[in-house]
């Protein structure tokens, strides 16, 4: 009897160790990772905040103090016209000009392929925006000030999609003789009732020669962010007619706008 129990027990065991082993199996994309890194420019120059000044296609100069989107949903066209969406849980992130960190955005556990486009959109989709706060982690809790940086608008309950902050000489001096201007530009085409809808989905071909992800292979797409098209994209902007642009219909135009600030750079292996 003693020895029957033994046998049953060591079989048992030995069937938990199979079992865990195939639970434990490695995940075949488990090293396989794309990078996309976001350099921020004015025109042909490099963007710093707070010292370097800029003109924008209006002829008017300005300097910037603050410069923030969200990225989110990406997903990647594959060579063979197939698509891999990254998923939606772990695809919102904050690029902040202020911490370089949040300008290098690495995607892991990519499937294996040759890959010939990447898909973005610039914002937080209306799902999110109107999800219970508790499962809003990361750079969506808005309670997080560590990473936050103002892109909440607590009384409307929406993020803001794009933030661009600065000085003009050409803006009207406020009272206490500042000449700001400060682009908020959020809204996600409305909760209760239809309004204006500012999410923009960008599309960027990586060029001839596809990205290559592998276990030895994880490629890093650099993306021009150009602030100029902020102002000279679809439709002129002009700061000395538009120094303040918050929640209103003229936000759209924005929108248009900087839905063209991006450009594929180069891609390296």
């Amino acid at each position: 009897m003693k020895n029957g129990f033994l046998w049953a027990s060591g079989l048992s065991a030995v069937l938990i160790v199979l079992i865990q082993a195939c639970k434990s199996d490695p995940d075949p994309n488990e090293l396989n990772s794309l990078t996309l890194t976001f350099d921020h420019r004015v025109g042909d120059k490099s963007l710093t905040l707070g010292t370097d000044t800029y003109q924008n296609a209006s002829g008017e100069d300005f300097v910037v103090t603050t410069f923030n989107y969200f990225i989110s949903n990406i997903s990647l066209k594959k060579s063979d016209g197939t698509t891999y969406t990254y998923p939606q849980d772990s695809s919102y992130f904050l690029v902040r000009e202020t911490f370089p960190a949040s300008k290098q955005i690495v995607l892991k556990r990519i499937p294996a392929g040759d890959y010939t486009a990447v898909t973005f959109t610039i914002g937080v989709d209306s799902l999110r925006n109107t999800m219970d706060i508790s499962r809003r982690k990361g750079v969506l809790d808005p309670g997080d000030v560590s990473h936050d940086d103002g892109m909440y608008w607590s009384w409307n309950s929406g993020y803001i999609f794009m933030k661009l902050e600065g000085n003009s000489s050409k803006v009207e001096p406020d009272p206490a003789g500042n000449q700001k201007f400060r682009y908020h530009i959020g809204g996600y085409g409305g909760y209760n009732a239809k309004m204006f809808n500012n999410l923009r989905t960008v599309t960027l071909s990586l060029g001839a020669v596809p990205a290559k992800v592998g276990p030895t292979q994880q490629p890093a797409i650099t993306i021009i962010t150009d602030v100029a098209k902020i102002f000279d994209g679809v439709q002129k902007i002009s700061l000395a007619a538009n120094s303040t642009v918050m929640f209103s219909d003229y936000s759209s135009t924005i929108a248009n706008n900087y839905a063209s600030m991006f450009r594929v750079l180069e891609v390296k292996e």
